[in-house]
């Protein structure tokens, strides 16, 4: 596995494990439990110990799998992320929505608490400093956001103490290259990490159908999904966190690390997507 630094002196793997749709959607389900354990489980051995997840994911049922799953893990080999939601970002509400999600997680803290999405109706001055109440208090070791514009995550560094937002998390891939205009040359500019999420545009890059992707993943031997994926981590500052409990795919996501595309192929396979 690779890794990246997310602050100076630490790394994470650039490969790491989305849990959304993990444990339900917008409300639980116990259907796949025990699939979805092992399946994060599989995903920590082959080296994708940054596990990502929210509050919002299955109502809280996908923090409970996380908290299952790396029961039997050194906490301190473990990267663990979690959201609050876009309606909970009032200050007392995001200290809450924090502790919730520590005792289902079953962890004292978070190494990583991101605002999931922006809220115009809720001041992001009060959430920035609810996110630095809980880096202060030891429940994260380090905040972000999710799903903010260039712009915006400006405005919310700028509200931040003492404290720096480490990371925002975006949808980023070869079908959406948006974040490449204006955020992705922000976060590079100031070291900060972006975290491409559904990197496969919902499995539409992990299969034969685009004549370039097709023809890299022949001239590397590899498939559309870990060329796809090679793609992202291949940029500098960016790590991705695919999401998959099949065991197979799992271990097709760990080997997008074991190699890595020319820049000109890089660039080739970009501008196919345009």
């Amino acid at each position: 596995m690779k890794y990246k630094e997310i602050v100076p002196g630490e790394e994470i793997p650039v490969l790491g494990l989305g849990t959304w749709t993990m444990g339900g959607r917008q409300v639980e389900d116990h259907t796949w439990d025990e699939e979805n354990i092992q399946a994060i489980r599989v995903a920590i051995e082959l080296g994708l110990t940054h596990i990502d997840t929210a509050e919002h994911y299955g109502a809280g049922h996908a923090e409970e799998l996380v908290g299952k799953a790396i029961e039997p893990y050194d906490r301190d080999e473990l990267f663990i992320t979690t959201k609050v939601w876009r309606t909970n970002l009032h200050y007392d509400d995001v200290i809450q929505s924090m502790k919730g999600s520590l005792k289902r997680l079953g962890l004292d803290y978070v190494d990583l608490f991101l605002q999931h999405w922006p809220n115009p109706r809720i001041p992001l001055d009060e959430t920035m400093k609810a996110l630095e109440h809980c880096a202060e208090e030891g429940y994260t070791r380090y905040i972000g956001v999710s799903n903010f514009s260039e712009e915006l995550m400006r405005e919310a560094q700028g509200y931040l103490e003492d404290h720096s937002l480490v990371a925002n998390q975006v949808e980023y891939s070869l079908t959406d290259q948006k974040p490449k205009m204006n955020l992705l040359p922000y976060m590079q500019s100031h070291n900060k990490l972006l975290v491409a999420y559904t990197p496969l545009a919902k499995g539409k890059l992990a299969k034969p159908g685009y004549e370039t992707l097709d023809e890299m993943a022949e001239k590397y031997d590899r498939s559309q999904a870990q060329i796809a994926l090679n793609w992202l981590i291949t940029q500098e500052n960016v790590v991705t966190i695919p999401k998959s409990s099949n065991p197979v795919h799992l271990l097709e996501i760990a080997g997008a690390a074991d190699f890595e595309l020319s820049e000109a192929d890089a660039l080739t396979l970009a501008d196919s997507f345009i």
